[in-house]
């Protein structure tokens, strides 16, 4: 019975080490130039969690058992891998270029503007459909040129009928210090769900569906260079322009007419147009980009990820103060079905900045945008600042 029972408590252990969760890691590669790719989609098909590369090309995940991975990026042909042909704990994908080389004008009867009114408005109905996403977000802020603080957190996001977005913070952590008597409190981080509402709603765009804008910029259109399937509409100020400095670039697909990705910069040569404000308080724009992508799969259209980058000379009493922030938003997990809640849950806040901490897991590690060297030397720092 004694030899049953220690038998019965082996295999029990056993059981139960194989069922744990293990940490894994994927590099994807270009196979030619052996170089790491950047914003890879990255899809783990048991859990569906969906991961995106880094800089190095990493994304770093926790799964218990196998799963087949898909991995994906528009400049590349998608790639579909067994579980069982990853040997090692840390896998290098490698993807083949497309190599389209299309790039040619696209000749069109219909009035540019017109075109991309017809593509927001319909990429405005696609998204508008009840969904909840799971989203790690995280901010870096420079001030004076220094890495003074940082954020993160593992956030749900429930989009309501009317494009308002509930919000719920699982974990969160910040670090550093910083001198807030004299910064202004709209720089204190991005507003999460202002933010949220704004790619859901595509309000960048405002700016440019107006009809006075075709007076103000140029429009232009090509097929994508390595995708034959998608669009690329570059829209930029022109030089007699009095009021536009961004530049826009919008891949998107001519027959869902839908928006897959946008970037909005400002060019040095349109900041030099403004001129300077010199009143206590001012603010001076110094930097300003915005990349969104949105994934498409199936019926399901959502935000897939974002980068902002925003940088400020504010004008002061003494001295002016150079602000830059960066925030990333990463969807890791999409839902149809609505979470419940209670409203004592709900983030009423705008931002992360100076919510106390609240770790439960190493979520940062495993929650679709793994950070790199050089990003988790920063975050050290100013967690020893502590």
């Amino acid at each position: 019975m004694n030899r049953l029972l220690l038998l019965f408590v082996v295999l029990l252990s056993t059981v139960s080490v194989f069922a744990q969760s293990e940490e894994y890691s994927i590099l994807v590669r270009d196979i030619e130039t052996l170089e790491p790719i950047e914003n890879a989609t990255v899809v783990i098909l048991k859990t569906k969690q969906v991961l995106m590369t880094n800089e190095d090309g990493k994304v770093t995940f926790v799964l218990s058992g196998g799963s087949n991975v898909e991995v994906s990026e528009m400049n590349y042909e998608d790639l579909t891998i067994r579980w069982a042909s990853l040997k090692e704990n840390e896998f290098v994908v490698y993807l083949k270029n497309k190599k389209e080389n299309l790039d040619e004008v696209v000749v069109s009867n219909e009035n540019l503007q017109k075109t991309l009114q017809k593509i927001v408005a319909n990429s405005k109905q696609k998204i508008s459909v009840s969904h909840r996403l799971k989203v790690y977000v995280r901010e870096f802020f420079m001030l004076d040129n220094q890495y003074s603080y940082y954020n993160d957190g593992l956030v749900n996001f429930q989009f309501n009928k009317n494009n308002s977005t509930t919000l719920l913070v699982e974990q969160n952590r910040s670090y550093g210090l910083l001198d807030t008597t004299d910064v202004s409190a709209d720089l204190m981080g991005y507003n999460l769900n202002n933010i949220m509402e704004n790619y859901s709603s595509f309000k960048y765009f405002d700016p440019l569906l107006d009809s006075k804008s075709k007076k103000e910029y140029d429009f232009t259109v090509k097929g994508h260079s390595k995708n034959k399937e998608y669009y690329v509409m570059s829209v930029s100020p022109l030089d007699k322009a009095k009021e536009a400095i961004d530049n826009f670039e919008i891949i998107y697909d001519p027959i869902k007419k839908i928006i897959l990705e946008f970037t909005i910069s400002v060019t040095p040569a349109s900041l030099d147009k403004i001129e300077d404000k010199t009143g206590t308080g001012d603010k001076n724009i110094t930097k300003s980009f915005v990349k969104v992508n949105y994934r498409c799969d199936g019926t399901d259209y959502y935000l897939l990820s974002s980068n902002e980058e925003i940088g400020y000379r504010v004008v002061l009493k003494d001295k002016p103060k150079n602000i830059q922030v960066r925030n990333s938003f990463v969807t890791t997990e999409f839902n149809k079905q609505n979470f419940t809640y209670s409203e004592s849950d709900v983030f009423k806040e705008k931002s992360l900045f100076n919510k106390r901490n609240k770790i439960l897991t190493n979520y940062w590690d495993i929650s679709g945008f793994t950070a790199t060297d050089e990003e988790k030397a920063i975050i050290a720092s100013l967690e020893f600042k502590l």
